[in-house]
């Protein structure tokens, strides 16, 4: 049976009365504190990527096996893993994490239907908003794995994307895992969006696919290498300017 969550209580409760007023005054700091509980839960994670995809791709399925091999490599590469925390793609890059030895991180979300945390999960966190979620994974991650799935997918893809294009994040790598899957979406904005002048091909290109768990762990390492490279640059510069104040 379908239960009303907190987003759907947030969203489309009736503007009636004071009632209300007061339920939206509190849940403003259910709100904060969930941000509150996030940041002190994943302050001390370390290096860590968010992998992305349907809860439905079964153990049996080629892409699940995909996908806890790319979460190994990235895990050998030092990285922790983020997912929802739920089956499916989510359950693959868990196991993942957990055969590399490295944090195996679920932050699950409430659904009008059961999403139990996968045995996988070393480390779990739970909320009740979607957006306060996907603050966090933006913050405490390096890089966006998208392998294939449906609207929740595409919604978190899209959120990175637009926040990279925008400059609110940098040298921030989004991966889309699978061509015959993703094509058919870059083919569509290369010769819908760009076409009209709606995206610069420059833009496009910050969505990078893939066909192999090696070239997702490789694009993901360079891009640290190359993050760790600009920021001593930038101390060292801070440090010769203020030797010459």
């Amino acid at each position: 049976m379908n239960r009303t969550t907190a987003d759907e209580q947030l969203l489309l409760q009736p503007h009636k009365n004071d009632a209300f007023n007061r339920t939206d005054t509190w849940r403003v700091l259910r709100i904060m504190s969930e941000f509150v509980d996030g940041f002190d839960d994943l302050a001390d994670v370390g290096p860590a990527v968010t992998i992305f995809g349907s809860a439905r791709i079964k153990p049996e399925d080629d892409l699940y096996q995909a996908t806890v091999d790319t979460a190994r490599l990235i895990g050998d590469a030092g990285f922790a893993v983020f997912t929802g925390g739920g089956p499916g793609i989510m359950e693959a890059g868990n196991q993942g994490a957990r055969r590399a030895g490295v944090p195996s991180i679920g932050l699950n979300i409430e659904l009008p239907f059961e999403q139990h945390v996968n045995p996988f999960v070393s480390k779990s966190l739970e909320f009740r908003y979607f957006f306060v979620r996907k603050t966090l994974l933006v913050k405490y991650s390096s890089a966006f794995i998208c392998f294939p799935g449906g609207f929740g997918t595409l919604d978190e893809l899209f959120e990175a994307v637009t926040l990279v294009q925008t400059g609110k994040v940098h040298n921030f790598p989004i991966i889309l895992y699978g061509s015959a899957y993703w094509g058919g979406l870059i083919s569509w904005l290369r010769h819908s969006a760009v076409a009209i002048g709606a995206l610069s091909e420059a833009e496009l290109s910050l969505l990078q696919v893939v066909d192999t768990p090696a070239a997702v762990r490789d694009i993901i390492v360079s891009a640290e290498a190359e993050r760790i490279a600009r920021e001593e640059a930038a101390y060292s510069a801070l440090v010769e300017a203020t030797k010459k104040a």
